[in-house]
């Protein structure tokens, strides 16, 4: 026998064994039940969540024949075992028709179909037209089927599944009952994948499947197609590295060691991560998405400790950064992310947006960013050196009253140009030309700063000198009398 794919073995063929859908089940077993059938049925959802299956499922509870081939024979939980049931299981039972709507759009082909309208089934108690993508039909297909669609035969059911509802015209929705099926939460792609794979007796990490529901994207049929591509990479087992490298996604190492750097509020090691990462060429966008649903998760452990899920085998670890953080932090950086994220788009490279997102992390938080340690300049050094040198000369040998004398406060203004001649004592020794320059070295370093208020007040207080009269000019010498010569 043929190998058959998961996604058509595991196919829900009773409302019992579909997943995630609980309120359309709902709905269509308390019909099925109290009999109250509508003549069109319209299903809509994304790719994969069982339209077509659900579909299937309806046709078999009309056309089973476990309890009679009357009205009364209709059930909301077929038998599976009977020819009916079988046949809309291998897909040859001639009164359940299936078009693929996408390959017969013309009118001519929906004319077609409805020619047969009319007839009776052949084996079953409906006759029942499950139209696959009818949002592809054409506008004068859709115009020949609304009169048909509004008031069909008695024998005659309408499923019709479709992607897209916003393309049906009102007229085809108005004449529907529409159920909506909902996206698969990762929750219960991960759950499911568990039951399949512990009956088809296959090893896996539980984190695997983490990572295989969240490629999915809400599409069940999708997990289980990468389910199978799963164990043929991995050899017949299901492991979270043999997964991550199938399916090109980022090391969580790296998404948590960033994490871990900013716990620690280490820049160098934060930006040491991110050039790091960046020698792996990965999605700078895909890394910032990864980091705030880390962040995500972080909140959560803080509040609830057990609602942490172990997407990546890492509740633990969760648990314990959770306990670094402060809950304004967190809030912080979460908000931070999402808005840097936006301004990806704007920003001149990926990378430099990812870098000035953490950095604006560090930089808004509320107990700020310590400094690092400060180098000395070249600058610094040849102060310092200089000032070793003023303190050697300040050691040379000068009297005793000289170098217990303290340097006196800066004069007022209009004696700034006429300082006072410094009195010597007899009894003083002689000082050298070093010493008094290291003197007016260290006083000029040790007087007190004016500032400009000061000055200005001072000017204001203090009169002005008055100008010096100008000297009287010294009168000429008179000339001597030149002598007599003598007789």
């Amino acid at each position: 026998m043929s190998y058959q794919v998961l996604a058509r073995k595991w196919r829900p063929r009773t409302f019992h064994e579909l997943v995630g859908q609980a309120h359309v089940q709902r709905a269509l077993v308390n019909a099925l039940d109290q009999g109250r059938l509508h003549h069109a049925y319209l299903f809509t959802g994304t790719r994969g969540v069982g339209k077509t299956t659900l579909a299937r499922i309806l046709a078999k509870c009309l056309n089973c024949t476990a309890n009679g081939r009357g009205d009364e024979g209709i059930t909301s939980t077929p038998c599976g075992q009977c020819d009916s049931c079988q046949a809309i299981d291998e897909g040859r039972f001639v009164d359940l028709i299936e078009v693929d709507a996408a390959s017969r759009t013309k009118v001519e082909d929906t004319r077609e179909l409805l020619d047969n309208v009319q007839y009776a089934p052949t084996q079953g108690r409906y006759k029942v037209y499950l139209i696959d993508e009818v949002h592809m039909l054409s506008t004068s297909s859709f115009n020949a089927l609304l009169k048909t669609l509004e008031e069909p035969p008695p024998h005659v059911k309408f499923l019709l599944a479709t992607t897209d509802p916003q393309k049906l015209p009102a007229t085809v929705l108005s004449r529907c009952l529409q159920f909506t099926l909902k996206h698969m939460p990762p929750e219960r792609v991960v759950e499911h994948l568990t039951y399949v794979l512990g009956e088809e007796g296959v090893a896996y990490d539980e984190s695997a499947l983490w990572l295989l529901g969240k490629a999915a994207e809400g599409s069940m049929r999708d997990a289980m197609s990468l389910t199978d591509q799963a164990i043929a990479f991995g050899q017949g087992a299901v492991r979270h590295a043999d997964v991550a490298a199938m399916l090109g996604t980022l090391d969580h190492r790296h998404v948590l060691a960033l994490v871990e750097a900013l716990a620690d509020v280490d820049v160098q090691q934060l930006l040491a991560e991110v050039a790091q990462l960046s020698e792996q060429g990965p999605d700078f966008a895909a890394v910032l998405d990864e980091l705030t649903a880390v962040l995500h998760r972080l909140a959560v452990a803080q509040m609830v400790p057990d609602a942490v899920d172990n997407s990546h085998g890492d509740r633990q670890l969760i648990q314990q950064l959770a306990s670094r953080f402060t809950a304004e932090d967190i809030q912080l950086y979460y908000q931070i992310g999402i808005q840097g994220r936006g301004d990806m788009v704007h920003a001149p490279d990926l990378r430099s947006a990812l870098e000035m997102t953490l950095l604006r992390m560090l930089a808004f938080r509320p107990q700020g960013v310590p400094k690092p340690s400060a180098t000395p300049l070249p600058l610094r050094r040849e102060t310092s050196s200089n000032a070793a040198s003023q303190e050697a000369v300040s050691h040379a040998p000068v009297s005793n009253e000289s170098t217990a004398k303290k340097p006196e406060p800066a004069p007022p203004i209009n004696q700034v140009n006429a300082p006072e001649p410094a009195a010597v004592q007899e009894n003083a020794e002689p000082v050298t030309n070093e010493a008094s320059s290291a003197l007016d070295a260290s006083s000029e370093q040790q007087a007190p700063p004016w500032s400009l208020d000061e000055v200005e007040s001072a000017a204001m207080l203090s009169p002005e000198p008055e100008p010096e009269p100008e000297p009287e000019p010294e009168p000429e010498p008179e000339p001597e009398p030149e002598p007599e010569p003598e007789p």
